[in-house]
């Protein structure tokens, strides 16, 4: 009987080990090339899953409107990003928020990406966080706005991956 105990038991660790393997393979195969070779100071966003399609902009910097015609993200860029890149550097404001509105506006929600996280290829698995009015509305296609902040400045709900 113990011999048939073992052996069940380390046929579940090896099919454990396997689907381990599996899940964590899954990380983006494209946004794995696209990752600076040193953390740049950057977020990033792309059109499509695992930073494919139209490169949308990037920068070390802010941006209150992906829709107006100034700043890093301008025109159609607004609600179109499906994958985010956090190349920031660690230290003080390292966190980019994501908001679903303009001008930082968290009443429909934001979502944070940390900078250990380095990207998600794919928004869609993500929501903002619970907005104002009790509804949640998914990442994909939905970013607005973003800002560098720091991990204090987000809630423990609002960290994407």
């Amino acid at each position: 009987m113990r011999r048939a105990v073992a052996a069940f038991t380390t046929l579940g660790l090896a099919v454990l080990g396997l689907t381990a393997t599996a899940t964590s393979a899954h990380a983006g195969p494209t946004c794995d090339s696209k990752w600076p070779s040193a953390r740049d100071g950057m977020v990033r966003a792309w059109q499509h899953p695992d930073c494919e399609g139209t490169y949308l902009g990037g920068t070390e910097s802010w941006d209150s409107d992906w829709g107006n015609s100034s700043g890093p993200f301008q025109g159609t860029d607004d609600n179109r990003a499906s994958s985010v890149m956090n190349s920031g550097t660690y230290g003080g404001a390292d966190v980019v928020a994501f908001y679903r509105l303009t001008d930082f506006q968290y009443k429909e929600g934001y979502g944070c990406l940390k900078p250990g996280e380095k990207y998600v290829d794919g928004l869609s698995r993500n929501n903002f966080t619970t907005s104002t009015d009790g509804e949640q509305h998914n990442m994909d296609n939905r970013i607005s706005s973003h800002k560098w902040v720091t991990v204090s400045d987000c809630s423990a709900g609002s960290f994407i991956s």
